[in-house]
């Protein structure tokens, strides 16, 4: 695209209620954050259990500068691997009960290994149509046939896995749904994926750490099988920043010297890896935070309109407006009264699909929550 283009493409995505725009903050993560001078509630981020400024986080990463230095200088297979990132596999492999676990710099560098290590050319790949865009780019980027199944839509994923003849099948799905707050039927995959001999890959980027006493999706589910590969990202519940894949060793070792987007790129600074088993401790030792998450979830499920409401039963609130214009007009209304709630559009949800994204965390008050709720009430109602 010429420079002319893309100049005209900016105003056209302007005109339509549809360019982003990044926000600076001033402040570390938290419920109270300042941007442009301005003290806001935050009710944005995936910081689900107020951990990205721990002060034990915060501690564990300054010693882990002080031991380790501050960045890993190669990829993992070169010179970048330290024991700071071999303790941190362990004991990520250990909380969530799989026999290895591979560190990754971030969630979507993990979705694209796993699926193009695992599937290729004249194998199928079967994914949801609500699935976070990496899970999609790495389905493409395999080469593999491509099947989308219909939200949660256990009988059409049937239908297709029973129709294919490719010789590795790999399901891939969301644990929670990051824009709808809802839960794949994680059982019935699963059994599907015995019944068919497919993988079945989940990427729990938003139940890690909330659900399961904070192991996630598939404890929650008291869930464990050999054909499940299991993801997680630590830059939300864990507050830090990269991610895992875990599963039997066999896959974890085929990542390691497959996985192009973990042989090719840098290691995670080790640094942050030594800091993984303290926010480990502290998800583990999180249960009042999580009942305090419940909480929360509760006043909404109550007091949201059922009408533009999913009823998430997930620290994931969405109130689903459908205008782009509305939701940014009811975003910066919400703005101006000192609440920052962001409004998503299309392409990241379906078109007419508009909505406010609330996201929840432990580390909101009761009261800060009911105020926002009174603020944005009557404007779906307006």
């Amino acid at each position: 695209m010429r420079l002319q283009d893309l100049s005209a493409a900016l105003l056209d995505l302007d005109a339509s209620h549809r360019l982003r725009r990044r926000a600076a903050l001033e402040s570390p993560q938290g419920v109270d954050v300042v941007i442009d001078g301005k003290e806001y509630y935050a009710f944005a981020s995936n910081d689900y259990l107020g951990l990205a400024d721990h002060p034990a986080l915060v501690s564990a990463v300054q010693q882990g500068a002080d031991r380790w230095g501050a960045g890993s200088g190669a990829s993992h297979l070169v010179a970048g691997h330290s024991q700071a990132h071999e303790e941190a596999e362990r004991a990520l492999a250990g909380f969530v009960g799989r026999e290895a676990a591979l560190l990754f710099g971030s969630g979507y560098m993990a979705n694209l290994a796993v699926i193009t290590s695992l599937v290729g050319r004249g194998d199928a790949v079967f994914a949801d149509k609500l699935n976070h865009a990496s899970l999609n780019d790495g389905c493409l980027l395999s080469r593999a046939d491509f099947h989308r199944f219909a939200h949660n839509d256990l009988a059409q994923l049937e239908r297709l896995l029973s129709e294919s003849q490719a010789p590795t099948k790999l399901i891939a799905v969301d644990a929670v749904y990051s824009m709808d707050g809802d839960v794949a039927p994680l059982p019935e995959l699963l059994a599907l994926a015995e019944r068919y001999d497919a993988w079945l890959y989940v990427d729990d980027a938003h139940g890690f750490g909330v659900l399961g006493a904070g192991r996630g999706s598939l404890a929650e589910r008291d869930l464990n099988s050999e054909r499940i590969i299991y993801m997680a990202t630590l830059g939300k519940a864990a507050g830090l920043s990269g991610a895992f894949v875990a599963g039997v060793k066999p896959v974890i070792d085929w990542l390691i010297n497959k996985a192009r987007t973990y042989i090719f790129t840098t290691a995670m600074p080790p640094a942050l890896a030594a800091a993984i088993p303290v926010s480990l401790r502290l998800i583990r030792e999180g249960e009042e935070r999580r009942e305090r998450l419940r909480q929360l979830i509760a006043v909404c499920r109550e007091r949201l309109p059922a009408s533009c409401s999913t009823g998430s039963a997930t620290p994931i609130q969405p109130v689903i407006v459908g205008s782009d214009e509305k939701a940014v007009a009811i975003a910066q209304i919400l703005r101006d009264n000192g609440f920052w709630v962001p409004a998503i559009r299309p392409p990241t949800v379906p078109e007419n699909g508009a909505r406010l994204r609330i996201s929840l965390s432990a580390a909101h008050e009761p009261s800060q929550l009911e105020a926002l709720l009174d603020s944005l009430i009557p404007l779906l109602t307006a």
